[in-house]
């Protein structure tokens, strides 16, 4: 491996671990000569820049009996080789990415190699060697052409066969939905989403060892269709959306401290899970949600239109089926909303009608009248729990709206910060407009006086809250 190019020899002079760095490189270079360092400038999520060096080239993947070179490339951070490299396929304009369980949409690789990542135990030799056998099994690239000018060391001979093998459009993207958690909510969630019939793969993350998944176990023995059960948060990549319903058990005594294990849990998943579907909705439904969705706004780095909590949607869909059907002779029409936090702060409001999909449509104080009947109606309410299967009904509706792109207005937890004068940046529910993109928060409005003085108690209990947490 040549390492007296200039560039090269100026990268690598600040690099934190040079001698080690160029030891594990001339490794690389005795088992995959083919692979050339080269300099380039790499743009960080943060839309950071920084110069390093990258590995270029291609592994030899057998498929159907025939080798095929596959081209990749690897950017080394400057503390390599004690950080696993970035990598990432090298698609020529004739080939398209298969989005998979170990590369998303953008052709960014994820292995079990490089989430546990320990050097020197770790190598980017054992890294390859890994890379190769998965892509043995799921063939990571195809071709966008049927021509008679193949190229057999650029995989086009795959295509054809993925393509009848798979009945759909390589390039085609999937309903592809993620549920973290083996607990009942999470597998009533899995039920509840696959009865809406329209994903077309759903992928259950279990993660405790516990004896009480047996739940997760059936799964795995009946085999449902469309259904994956795993512990690799790898298998998640490429999710339009992603349902978190775990809890961590904990033996705290104080409601501070079972909530920072929550936190803690949160921490080890939400960023990895971001990295791996950079464009999903995130919908929280881990307690207590409005928190957990704020910290799971700030631990993935995502806007807060992609991150949102099942919040008071039951209750709202409840309240509208109460308005609508047990008191249909006083219902005008219109339409309820619980919003604020997940609580007794939680307070009942009246739409305007033709609310629907427009974004500035405005909710409307109750007046005296309609007051008696959301007043009634959510007394009526307050009278059903949430149970697990119910609450999972809720999330397939609103896993539905995204991934149908269905602009269907929901009570969810939101950035509240900015609407009705709230300056506190905390998470409430709010009638907010759900589609592909995530959401979009409704007009704010003016509260009556017990709804407004909910409401603020609420931020201030939350704010109060927060800043009691290690995020």
């Amino acid at each position: 491996m040549d390492f007296n190019s200039e560039s090269v020899k100026r990268i690598l002079a600040k690099y934190k671990f040079r001698d080690v760095a160029i030891e594990e490189l001339q490794k690389v270079h005795r088992i995959h000569p083919d692979m050339k360092p080269l300099v380039g400038t790499y743009t960080f999520t943060d839309s950071s820049q920084k110069d390093l060096l990258k590995l270029v080239g291609n592994i030899p993947v057998r498929y159907q009996g025939r080798s095929y070179n596959l081209p990749i490339l690897l950017w080394l951070l400057d503390s390599f080789p004690f950080t696993p490299p970035i990598c990432l396929l090298r698609p020529t304009p004739n080939m398209v990415i298969r989005e998979g369980k170990h590369v998303d949409a953008r052709g960014r690789i994820y292995l079990p190699a490089l989430h546990n990542w320990d050097h020197p135990k770790s190598t980017v030799n054992g890294l390859l060697a890994e890379m190769i056998a998965k892509f043995e099994e799921d063939p990571p690239l195809s071709s966008k052409t049927t021509g008679d000018d193949k190229d057999p060391n650029e995989l086009l001979a795959f295509v054809s066969n993925l393509q009848i093998a798979e009945g759909v459009k390589s390039d085609r993207l999937i309903n592809k939905v993620t549920v973290i958690g083996g607990g009942d909510l999470g597998m009533a969630s899995v039920m509840s989403i696959l009865a809406k019939g329209t994903v077309d793969k759903l992928v259950l993350i279990d993660l405790t060892e516990s004896s009480t998944k047996g739940g997760t176990m059936d799964l795995e023995i009946f085999s449902l269709p469309k259904v994956e059960v795993s512990k690799d948060l790898a298998t998640t990549a490429g999710s339009k959306v992603v349902v978190v319903t775990a809890n961590a058990w904990t033996n705290e005594q104080s409601y501070v401290g079972v909530v920072q294990t929550n936190v803690d849990l949160y921490r080890g998943i939400i960023p990895r899970l971001a990295l791996l579907s950079p464009n999903a909705v995130l919908l929280i439904a881990s307690q207590p949600v409005d928190i957990m969705t704020h910290v799971a706004w700030r631990q993935s780095g995502l806007p807060p239109t992609r991150v949102i909590g099942a919040g008071c949607n039951l209750d709202s869909e409840r309240l509208n089926y109460i308005l609508n059907i047990a008191l249909v002779a006083q219902n005008t029409g219109k339409q309820g909303w619980v919003i604020g936090e997940l609580s007794d702060n939680k307070v009942a409001v009246w739409s305007s009608i033709g609310l629907g999909t427009d974004p500035h449509a405005e909710i409307i104080q109750n007046s005296n009248s309609t007051k008696l009947l959301t007043d009634r109606a959510f007394e009526m309410l307050k009278g059903k729990g949430q149970r697990s299967w119910s609450v999972g009904l809720s999330i397939a509706d609103i896993t539905h709206s995204i991934l149908m792109d269905q602009r269907k207005t929901h009570s969810v937890s939101t950035l509240a910060q900015g609407w009705g004068g709230i300056g506190a940046e905390v998470f409430l529910s709010l009638p907010c407009i759900l589609g592909a993109t995530g959401s979009t928060r409704l007009a704010s409005m003016v509260l009556g006086p017990e709804e407004e003085s909910k409401l603020r108690d609420s931020v201030a209990s939350l704010t109060s809250f927060l800043a009691q947490l290690r995020m």
